[in-house]
């Protein structure tokens, strides 16, 4: 009786990732050769060194309730790898391990947000960073950019959006969506335009620092001066570890803001997989070359899947640095009429390309900007050649 669900739910949009995989599995199940670029999972195995760790936990008998906030021993290991690379000082009591990084965003905004503070998204974000702040009350400000401009806002931008009542900004880095990546004198830029508003906090969801292709490497905005303050810092292993249904993710920030995610957590889920925690202590504590091959292979299949949309009229691209993601522009078509199908957006355009060439995408309106839709690449190049292919002969 759906007249029994809260406004809030009803209010809720569904994640269209995951929509878009349930359509695309649904559609295989019933004999159909679905190619899926539609979910952000790496396809490859999770390292030995990590499957051990987890199998001696188990021997070890890790089975009992863990601490709400997470092993001391994983807090430290987190503690470690935020100096190493992020040249972050944080103490075991400014973590916070929790059931996935979108737990950890989803604690953030619960603990901080009252009714009506207004949280900046630099557009496109990921699907679900406008939802959690609805849960938590809060209002997202949608701030548009531009493939131009890699996705990314800028300090002009920033200083435009700012109101009394601007409480938060978020932001990914590398994005998901786009596989933007924010370089130093960016973050400074942005810093520089915060530096009069103490009380907004800015949470950066890192949580595909290590498959970034550029040669400056990752920069962290809590290490520019005057943020550490101000900064929840996000990550987990998820990605560059191929972890995803491990479900550990992690914050670093004020010790103030940890003390409140670890009560919310206490009454919600209490602390994480006792296993899975025990198997990211070694996998954090592993020097970062042990995960090389896996980011090497993403830059193979990046400029594999730029130069065959290069060759598809209508794809306009930019070229990502970092994540496992393009996000073409492809408003070319809007207007037009495929096989019998008006395109008049993204959404559209997403469906066409699931029925006529059977390659599962992500509109872009789901991730604040309708022009675009995302293709992961976390699949073989043959897959992705063979996707590619198919989306070529549909537009032909």
């Amino acid at each position: 009786m759906s007249s029994h669900v809260s406004s809030r739910i009803q209010n809720m949009e569904t994640s269209a990732t995951l929509a878009m995989a349930a359509k695309a599995r649904e559609l295989k199940s019933q004999g159909l050769d679905i190619i899926g670029l539609s979910l952000g999972e790496p396809d490859f195995n999770i390292p030995d060194f990590i499957k051990e760790a987890a199998k001696k936990a188990i021997d070890e008998n890790y089975s009992s309730y863990t601490a709400v906030d997470g092993y001391q021993e994983l807090k430290e290991a987190i503690v470690h790898k935020f100096k190493r690379d992020n040249n972050l000082s944080y103490t075991p009591q400014q973590i916070v391990v929790s059931t996935g990084a979108k737990q950890s965003l989803y604690n953030v905004a619960m603990a901080v947000l009252n009714p009506g503070d207004e949280v900046i998204l630099p557009a496109p974000y990921w699907v679900s960073y406008r939802d959690i702040v609805k849960l938590a009350e809060g209002v997202p400000v949608e701030v548009r950019t531009s493939i131009e401009a890699d996705f990314k806002i800028t300090a002009a931008q920033l200083k435009q959006t700012l109101t009394p009542k601007t409480k938060m900004i978020w932001f990914s880095s590398p994005c998901n969506p786009s596989g933007s990546f924010y370089h130093k004198s960016e973050l400074e830029a942005i810093a520089e335009v915060l530096k009069d508003r103490p009380e907004i906090i800015v949470v950066s969801d890192e949580i595909y620092e290590h498959i970034n292709f550029s040669s400056n490497g990752h920069c962290s905005i809590a290490s520019i001066e005057g943020m550490y303050d101000r900064t929840v810092t996000v990550n987990g292993v998820s990605k560059a570890f191929a972890m995803t249904g491990w479900r550990i993710g992690y914050i670093g920030g004020p010790e103030w803001l940890a003390k409140a995610c670890t009560k919310l957590q206490g009454q919600v889920t209490s602390g994480a997989n006792s296993i899975a925690q025990r198997a990211v202590i070694e996998a954090l504590m592993a020097p970062v070359s042990s995960i090389q091959y896996m980011v090497d292979a993403f830059k193979n299949r990046r400029d594999l899947v730029l130069e065959l949309l290069g060759n598809i009229e209508g794809f306009k691209v930019n070229i990502p640095e970092g994540a496992f993601y393009v996000f073409p522009d492809i408003s070319y078509y809007f207007g037009k009429t495929l096989k019998g199908q008006l395109i008049n957006n993204a959404s559209d355009f997403a469906l066409f390309l699931l029925e006529h060439a059977q390659v599962a995408t992500v509109t872009g309106e789901a991730f604040g900007d309708e022009n675009c839709i995302r293709i992961s690449y976390a699949a073989s190049e043959e897959t992705l050649t063979e996707a590619i292919s198919r989306i070529a002969k549909a537009l032909a």
